[in-house]
């Protein structure tokens, strides 16, 4: 397991590095001890399962409100997947930055996100599988969004017109209407 810094203050990109015989393969997902060295959290709450059908589909930018926001452990499981995270930490160095990457169940790696980050997904191909594990209790009345496509983050999504999309999605406000709202973004 190797960690990689991104653009955002406390984001990771974890590959993977899976032992593969003439019988399959096996691959350690998780580890205490280098979650600790990088200072990660190494107490899941919670797991989920997130399934698309379609290429083309968006889900996102989503996060919590406090006291409710989770750092987030992402695995593309099957499929493939364009991601997009925004930094929304009132007092972050990275605050308004963005960064994406590529997760493929193919390409071995997963995606670390701190608490405060907003994040989306745009799959890539159909049926896609995404693991997630939180840090905290997921609570509905606290989740929030940020328009996927505001042109002023300007993030390169694969697609122009989703081929699914949320409505709380289409709705969701822009970032400078977040900041606002916030008064200049979360604080932890």
């Amino acid at each position: 397991m190797h960690l990689k810094k991104t653009k955002i203050d406390g984001a990771w990109e974890i590959e993977l590095d899976p032992k593969i015989d003439d019988r399959g393969g096996f691959v350690r997902i998780y580890d205490k001890e280098i979650f600790v060295e990088h200072g990660l959290p190494t107490d899941w709450v919670q797991e989920s399962h997130a399934f698309s059908k379609n290429k083309g589909t968006i889900r996102g930018l989503h996060f919590l409100y406090p006291p409710h926001t989770e750092a987030k452990l992402i695995q593309m499981t099957k499929g493939e997947g364009f991601w997009a995270f925004l930094d929304i930490r009132k007092n972050s160095p990275t605050l308004g930055h963005w960064d994406s990457i590529g997760l493929s169940a193919k390409k071995n790696h997963m995606l670390f996100l701190p608490r405060g980050i907003a994040n989306g997904v745009c799959t890539l191909t159909d049926n896609c599988h995404v693991f997630y594990h939180m840090d905290n209790a997921y609570e509905d009345s606290a989740k929030g969004g940020i328009q996927w496509n505001d042109p002023e983050l300007g993030i390169p999504w694969p697609v122009k017109t989703p081929s699914s999309i949320a409505m709380r999605d289409m709705n969701a406000p822009s970032f400078k209407e977040f900041l606002e709202e916030t008064e200049g973004g979360l604080v932890l």
